[in-house]
Formats: C-alpha cells, structure tokens, sequence
C-alpha cells in the first residue's frame, strides 16, 4: 500500500532548503515587534512587518505547494536509484523496500 502523506522524510529533506529562509524571517518578525531599533513609527513599522509577514506567508505556500508537487510525483512517476535518473539501461524501482536496499548498497 503506498503512503500518503505529503510531508514524509524525503520530501522534509527537500524543502529543508525553505525552512532556512522561512526561519530568518520569523525571526526578524518578531525581532521588530519586540523591539523598536529604528523608533517607532505606526506607518513606516506597520508597512516593515506587513511587507515581513507577506513573504513569509507567500514562501509558506509556496513550500506546502512544493511538497505536494514533490509527494504527487514521487507517487505518479517512475522512481530510480539515486543518480540513476539518467543512465541509460537502468530499471525504475518498483517498491519502497527496493528504494531502501537500492541507498543502502550506493552507500556501501
């Protein structure tokens, strides 16, 4: 039976990339709603932490619909060894447990 959660290892591994970013913005959110290192002024602090907020919120949505696409593929399309995408001659995975021994030779 196939898994169907979107955000499992693999695809946590891929968006790891997107938490980094996502990160540094709450960060610097919060940064500037507990302190006032400029002064404060209502309009040009409420127009920093909207614009802030914005791209955390649209980088947000661009991560879930990232991981979706990532889960949605992996489910759809032909999966290879790692690297083997690629070379000629070589057979797609069939299963999960394939997947597992596949890494575990690559490694060895």
């Amino acid at each position: 039976m196939a898994d169907t959660r979107i955000f499992d290892r693999e695809t946590l591994l891929d968006l790891v990339v997107n938490g980094v970013p996502l990160f540094i913005l709450a960060f610097f959110f919060l940064a500037f709603i507990i302190t006032s290192p400029f002064g404060f002024d209502p309009l040009a602090n409420g127009m920093q932490l909207v614009l802030v907020a914005w791209i955390f919120v649209a980088l947000a949505i661009l991560t879930y619909l990232s991981a979706r696409a990532i889960a949605g593929d992996e489910k759809r399309a032909e999966v290879y060894p790692p690297g083997q995408a690629t070379v000629s001659g070589v057979d797609p995975i069939e299963d999960e447990h394939a997947i597992e021994s596949a890494e575990s030779d690559d490694e060895a």
